[in-house]
């Protein structure tokens, strides 16, 4: 018994319009977000025309030592000789970052001896 009905292939449905959705979901929640706090670190740009006092200070930053003046010293090393070093708190301390130190390094470093009380810290390439 024939109805008359016969079986039509069935239709898949099309993916195009899920994947716009999901593409315009993606754009939407990467303008939306935030993808970090922004921090400002100040520091002076070095001048040639600023005489230095007293003894060297050079502290070169590494990614995995800290040296003052070329020798190899820990953080709380580094400050308790470069207080030995500096006559006053505005004496001007010369960071140099070395071997590609990453710029949390370079921070930490800085934020440790402004922390001890170093007023004038210069970076330099």
């Amino acid at each position: 018994m024939d109805l008359g009905l016969t079986s039509r292939p069935r239709r898949r449905p099309s993916l195009t319009p899920m994947i716009d959705v999901v593409f315009l979901l993606l754009v939407f929640f990467m303008l939306a977000s935030r993808f970090g706090m922004d921090q400002v670190v100040e520091m002076p740009i070095a001048s040639g025309g600023d005489d230095a006092s007293g003894a060297p200070k050079l502290v070169d930053i590494l990614p995995e030592e800290l040296r003052l003046n070329g020798i190899n010293l820990p953080l709380d090393r580094l400050v308790a000789e470069l207080k030995t070093l500096v006559e006053t708190p505005q004496d001007t301390i010369v960071l140099r970052s070395l071997q590609e130190a990453n710029v949390q390094r370079i921070i930490a470093v800085s934020e440790a001896l402004q922390a001890a009380g170093f007023k004038a810290l210069v970076l330099v390439e």
